[in-house]
């Protein structure tokens, strides 16, 4: 049975039947991952798209010195992956783990060609999502090569709304790629404005 919210999340795009849903019943997992749980490590083969029910997941990379690089939050109603690792079975180029307790649905690769073949307008629906995640790593990639650590801030709030007061300031400053101190000060800066 497919857990009310991811239909209701579907439904909020897509026109979908009971019967519909039934189907891609066996391409979906419940699953559940405590505070701390890697459920991807670099290396690994990717074998699922994630779709975080309640909670929050991450990806993140750590460089030769130990320093933890934030590439992706996923909180409720976000997706979460190694797309490459994913699609063409090589190995993972970064760990994903649960920054809270997180209930998620770990989606078959085959998810999406199915819903594509069941729906209609759901290959279009997998295309935009496929797109907003190239245009948001895109975004992103500029945003760290030339805005300032307080525009990256404020688009972090603008993109991650519930986090900014739900996460550690560490991690907030690794996603940033600025250290906890410099967010401190950006913080009491934009307080002040």
């Amino acid at each position: 049975m497919i857990p009310e919210a991811f239909a209701s999340y579907l439904r909020s795009f897509l026109p979908l039947s009971d019967e519909q849903l039934q189907l891609l019943a066996p391409l979906i997992s419940p699953r559940q991952a405590e505070k701390g749980k890697i459920l991807l490590r670099v290396g690994e083969i990717c074998t699922y798209t994630c779709f975080v029910v309640q909670g929050c997941l991450r990806s993140y990379v750590i460089d030769e010195g130990g320093k933890e690089h934030i590439i992706q939050f996923a909180p409720e109603n976000w997706w979460i992956s190694e797309q490459v690792s994913l699609l063409k079975k090589e190995p993972a180029l970064y760990f994903i783990d649960a920054l809270e307790d997180t209930s998620y649905l770990a989606l078959d690769p085959q998810f999406f060609p199915e819903f594509g073949r069941l729906v209609p307008g759901a290959a279009d629906f997998s295309a935009k999502l496929q797109l907003n995640r190239l245009h948001s790593f895109q975004k992103r990639l500029v945003s760290h090569l030339s805005a300032s650590g307080e525009q990256r801030y404020l688009s972090f709030i603008r993109t991650y709304p519930s986090l900014a007061l739900r996460l550690p300031q560490k991690m907030i400053a690794a996603y940033l790629g600025i250290t906890p101190e410099s967010l401190s000060r950006i913080r009491k800066s934009l307080a002040l404005q």
